[in-house]
C-alpha cells in the first residue's frame, strides 16, 4: 500500500507531462473560430487619420468577396506579411480591407506610409472592440468574407505565399463564381 502512495506523485507527473506534450504537437495557427460560416459582426470604424483611404464598415464589405486583415504597427509579423498584402492588392478579383487594431492613429499612419498601404479602406479599431467581435486572438489575422457577409475562413498569423496560394486564393476563386 505504501508503494502506491509513493507512486501517485510520479503517475500524476507523467499524466501532466503527457498532456503538455500532446499540446506541443498542435499547430498554433489552427485556432478554431466559432464565427466560420456566420455573419461578420456589425461595425463602423473611422479612418486612420491622414491615411488617404476611408474608414471601414460591415456594410461596405457586404456584396463582394473580400479579405479583412487585422494588423497593428507594433506587430512584427504584420511588417513581414505587408509585402504579400501589397502584391495581393494588385491582383484582379481581390478586395482587401484593413482593421488597425489597438494602435495609435499616428503609429498606424506611419506604418502605412513606411511599408505601403494595400487596403481599399482601413478602419481604426483603437479600442479593440471590433477585433474582439471578430474573435481576434492576436495580430495579424485575416478573414475571407463571402458576398453575403459571412466569414468563410480565418487565417491566424502572417500570410505566407503557401497559405495564400493553397488556401486563400482558391477560396476566393470558389466564392467569386
Amino acid at each position: 500500500m505504501r508503494r502506491i502512495l509513493y507512486l501517485l506523485p510520479l503517475i500524476a507527473f507523467i499524466a501532466v507531462a503527457a498532456w503538455f506534450a500532446a499540446g506541443l504537437t498542435r499547430d498554433p495557427s489552427r485556432i478554431p473560430s466559432a464565427l466560420i460560416d456566420r455573419p461578420m459582426p456589425e461595425f463602423s470604424l473611422p479612418p486612420v487619420a491622414d491615411a488617404g483611404v476611408p474608414g471601414l464598415s460591415a456594410a461596405e464589405i457586404r456584396g463582394q468577396v473580400a479579405l479583412v486583415n487585422v494588423f497593428a504597427s507594433w506587430c512584427v509579423p504584420c511588417r513581414a506579411e505587408n509585402p504579400i498584402l501589397m502584391r495581393l492588392a494588385h491582383q484582379p478579383g481581390v478586395k482587401l480591407y484593413g482593421i488597425a487594431y489597438k494602435d495609435k492613429p499616428a503609429d498606424n499612419l506611419k506604418f502605412l506610409q513606411e511599408f505601403g498601404n494595400p487596403y481599399a479602406a482601413v478602419g481604426d479599431d483603437a479600442s479593440g472592440r471590433t477585433g474582439i467581435d471578430f474573435g481576434v486572438y492576436g495580430v495579424p489575422e485575416t478573414f475571407v468574407i463571402d458576398r453575403d457577409g459571412r466569414i468563410r475562413h480565418k487565417e491566424v498569423g502572417a500570410l505566407t505565399p503557401k497559405s495564400l496560394n493553397e488556401t486563400i486564393l482558391p477560396l476566393i476563386a470558389q466564392l467569386s463564381k
